[in-house]
């Protein structure tokens, strides 16, 4: 039997890699959304975090890494912040691209705002962001969840909504 290796508590050096990844996304998108309109940042900031709390109150509370340190550190900061919910809820969770979506808003949002700011005055700094915004959100995240969260998430291994959503190719192979 050939067992995967999971860390019960991930490695801090990870957890800013993933942290890194995620506040460079906000940091660009509300940049980009202030050039718009100081309004549209404001409330960009406001939607960042509630999109964070949301993932720690209705994932994180029952998440195996509850008080442990996962890639994303949200397990100790969901300790501080919420009880600790039901551990088997977390595998009984049904998860589709509908859940997920605010997710991707937060990446979507800010290269709206990048494209209404090219139509009204072209601008190679706002064009690099959306550029940047696009690879960090794609491929940064695919990088850091491909190769350390999900790959070393104990979590994974006991149940998890989003692996199987993401893994519907791998399933059909078995």
């Amino acid at each position: 039997m050939n067992k995967e290796k999971t860390y019960e508590n991930f490695p801090l050096w990870m957890v800013a890699m993933s942290n890194a990844l995620a506040l460079l996304i906000y940091i660009i998108g509300a940049y980009i959304l202030f050039r718009l309109w100081v309004g549209f940042f404001v409330l960009y900031i406001i939607y960042c975090f509630w999109v964070e709390k949301s993932v720690l109150k209705k994932s994180c509370i029952n998440c195996h890494y509850y008080g442990k340190t996962c890639c994303f550190g949200r397990g100790k900061l969901c300790s501080l912040l919420f009880k600790k919910g039901n551990s088997k809820d977390f595998c009984k969770r049904k998860i589709s691209w509908i859940h997920i979506l605010p997710d991707f808003l937060v990446s979507i949002l800010p290269l709206i705002a990048g494209i209404i700011l090219l139509i009204i005055k072209f601008n190679w700094v706002i064009l690099l962001l959306m550029v940047i915004i696009i690879i960090l959100s794609s491929g940064g995240n695919a990088f850091i969840r491909g190769n350390f969260a999900c790959k070393y998430c104990k979590q994974r291994t006991l149940g998890c909504p989003a692996e199987k959503l993401f893994n519907k190719k791998e399933k059909k192979k078995r």
